[in-house]
């Protein structure tokens, strides 16, 4: 969609913000889940999946056309900030 003024241009951001709240919602509730099948605090951070995931998300950021380095960005942090609630939750399990 070209967007005829500013207006409409932000409404269009506040849709995607939307949208990317929900997609997040959604993955920590499968983050959350996660917890249960982790054995060790060290499965819970994964050092190797995390880089299996941060390849994976800048592949299809090139293929979308958005920047690599932003993408990897707000992932790592993403991720940091999941390890950190998946952490808590694999404790209060033990």
């Amino acid at each position: 969609m070209e967007c005829q003024n500013l207006q409409q241009v932000r409404q269009e951001i506040d849709r995607i913000d939307d949208e990317i709240i929900k997609k997040i919602a959604e993955r920590s509730h499968y983050v959350l889940q996660a917890s249960k099948f982790k054995k060790s605090e060290e499965g819970v951070k994964a050092p190797a999946r995390v880089e299996q995931v941060i390849q994976k998300v800048r592949s299809k950021a090139e293929t979308y056309g958005a920047s690599p380095d932003l993408v990897e960005a707000v992932y790592r942090e993403m991720i940091s900030q999941f390890i950190n609630m998946e952490m808590d939750k694999f404790k209060n399990q033990q």
